[in-house]
């Protein structure tokens, strides 16, 4: 590896030995206590780069600025986020370097026969000769996203060693619970003061995320009615029933497991149910608004049938609004883009603009007012042990940063 790689791939280390799993069924502010602690480190690496106005807030959110050195060029905002995902293990996590990569199996843990091929991840393809990055097979890596972290902190170290680079300020900030969808409710706007903004929390060289789905999350509570199961004629009402019809009833072609693209679903996440109550907790997901809506009162008219049919029981259905779709935010606010891809084109990266089957920290800052188009980090398959990276296309992010905030400059 390069120089370059050297000091994303040491700080990438030094970051994930910091556990910061969420948690989503927390009720603090962050979800987790080992967010600060890494917010803490963060923070106090910043402030020894020399990065100005560091400060983590009460909500565990670091904020930091490089000043610009021109005049009317605009502040740019970079951000990554802490945590990692709660659905595999974020503890001890031990990455593996796989040194200019030959091709072939790409081998994770061989006693529990975990590979990566070609043909099941073709782009590796694309990394013969890179320098790739995955985890012992025992964790998830944490690509996803402190390989983000590492790459805005190595450009901020750039940026303070060579100050003969022209630029606007540049504004940094590293978000808690983005993996909850709920830590960027605590971002504070007025203090980042950007006019606009990337996250550095995309996968593959090239992805541009400058859409998302729209995104909500239900709760169905379900009361029941409960008796002896010899005399329960005309009287029960079978919460465990109730539930398991209500779900069974959603059609089958609305999915995740059978829906692609811009495709919609709903997923129903978690069912706790015995004979006096259930609760159904579950996701809408849509990339179109309207399509969205309906989806909404579909689930509406579903739970309305399903009260007819049983109604001995009660049943409740709240939705909780998340997140929209950033692409119409982006279409009236276009400069973040503009930006974006003549960087991308003088790095020569091909690049896809992509609508992500989820939602990014992006999504709601653009709606609260800041354009926020996510860029690629250089990971693959997250949220599991399977995760990998590559430090070339890392390289290449970091190059692209650098772009982005000469050209804003001119």
């Amino acid at each position: 590896m390069n120089d370059i790689q050297k000091k994303i791939y040491d700080r990438f280390i030094r970051y994930v030995t910091v556990e910061t799993t969420s948690n989503s069924n927390s009720t603090t502010i962050p979800t987790t206590p080992t967010q600060l602690v890494f917010g803490k480190q963060i923070a106090q690496e910043m402030k020894e780069l020399g990065i100005s106005n560091v400060e983590i807030d009460e909500h565990g959110i670091v904020y930091g600025e490089i000043p610009g050195n021109v005049a009317h060029a605009p502040a740019i905002g970079f951000l990554a986020h802490m945590d990692t995902v709660e659905d595999y293990c974020g503890k001890n996590i031990k990455p593996v370097l796989h040194a200019n990569y030959k091709g072939g199996d790409l081998v994770i843990n061989q006693e529990k026969n975990m590979v990566l091929t070609p043909k099941t991840t073709p782009s590796l393809l694309k990394c013969i000769g890179h320098d790739l990055v995955t985890s012992d097979g025992n964790t998830l890596l944490g690509g996803d996203d402190k390989i983000g972290i590492s790459v805005i902190m190595t450009f901020c170290e750039y940026l303070l060693t060579h100050p003969e680079v022209k630029h606007g300020p540049v504004k940094i900030a590293f978000t808690i619970d983005e993996e909850t969808g709920t830590g960027v409710l605590s971002f504070d706007l007025k203090r980042f003061k950007a006019d606009f903004a990337y996250t550095i929390d995309g996968a593959v060289l090239g992805d541009i995320d400058c859409g998302n789905f729209n995104g909500d999350s239900f709760v169905i509570e379900i009361e029941g009615k409960n008796c002896h199961p010899g005399s329960a004629k005309d009287f029960m009402a079978n919460p465990v029933r109730i539930a398991s019809d209500i779900i069974s009833s959603w059609p089958e072609d609305k999915l995740p497991e059978t829906t692609c693209g811009e495709e919609g679903f709903i997923l129903f996440l978690n069912v706790q149910a015995q004979l006096d109550s259930a609760t159904v907790k579950g996701i809408i997901r849509h990339h179109d608004l309207e399509k969205f809506e309906q989806f909404k009162k579909d689930l509406q008219a579903l739970v309305a049938e399903k009260q007819a049919k049983y109604p001995n029981g009660k049943i409740h259905l709240e939705i909780i609004k998340k997140y929209r779709n950033m692409r119409d935010i982006l279409k009236q606010h276009p400069q973040a883009m503009q930006v974006l891809e003549a960087a991308l084109k003088a790095e020569n990266v091909e690049y896809k603009l992509t609508q992500v089957r989820g939602g990014t920290d992006g999504a709601r800052l653009s709606f609260q007012g800041l354009p926020t188009p996510n860029i690629f980090a250089g990971y693959e398959n997250p949220h599991g042990p399977y995760e990998w990276l590559s430090l070339a296309w890392s390289e290449k992010t970091y190059n692209v940063l650098k772009r982005i905030v000469e050209i804003a400059a001119k």
